[in-house]
C-alpha cells in the first residue's frame, strides 16, 4: 500500500499561483495514476485532475483547464499540482489520491490510498 503526504498549501492571494506535492512511499509508485480531488466543507468532493502512471494521459475538470496543471517525477516518486490565477473558489482541502492502476480516472472510488490532505486558502 502506497502512503501519500501532501505539502505546499497555505494562504495565497488571488491571482497568485501555488504549488502542491504528494510524495508518495514505496517502490511501485511508477505503475500508479495519481489524482487530485478538493473538498469545501458542506460539499461533495471534487475531481480537479488526473495523471496515468507514465504521464501520458492528463484529465482535468473543465473549469479548472489552462490554470491547473498536474504533472509527476516518478524518479522522486512525487505528483505536483500546479495552481496559477487562483480564485477565492479554490479555497478548498485538496487530496491526493493513488490508484493501483496505470490509467488515470475521475472518479473518486477508484482510487485505493489518500494522504491527509493540505489547505488551501485564496484570499480575495
Amino acid at each position: 500500500q502506497v502512503h501519500l503526504v501532501e505539502s505546499g498549501g497555505g494562504l495565497v492571494q488571488a491571482g497568485g499561483s501555488l504549488r502542491l506535492s504528494c510524495a508518495a512511499s514505496g517502490r511501485t509508485f511508477s505503475s500508479y495514476a495519481m489524482g487530485w480531488f478538493r473538498q469545501v466543507p458542506r460539499k461533495e468532493g471534487e475531481f480537479v485532475t488526473s495523471i496515468s502512471a507514465s504521464g501520458g494521459t492528463i484529465y482535468y475538470t473543465d473549469s479548472l483547464k489552462g490554470r491547473f496543471t498536474i504533472s509527476r517525477d516518478n524518479a522522486k516518486n512525487t505528483v505536483y499540482l500546479q495552481m496559477n490565477s487562483v480564485k477565492p473558489e479554490d479555497t478548498a482541502v485538496y487530496y491526493c489520491g493513488a490508484r493501483r492502476e496505470t490509467y488515470a480516472s475521475l472518479y473518486y472510488r477508484d482510487y485505493n490510498a489518500w494522504g491527509q490532505g493540505t489547505q488551501v486558502t485564496v484570499s480575495s
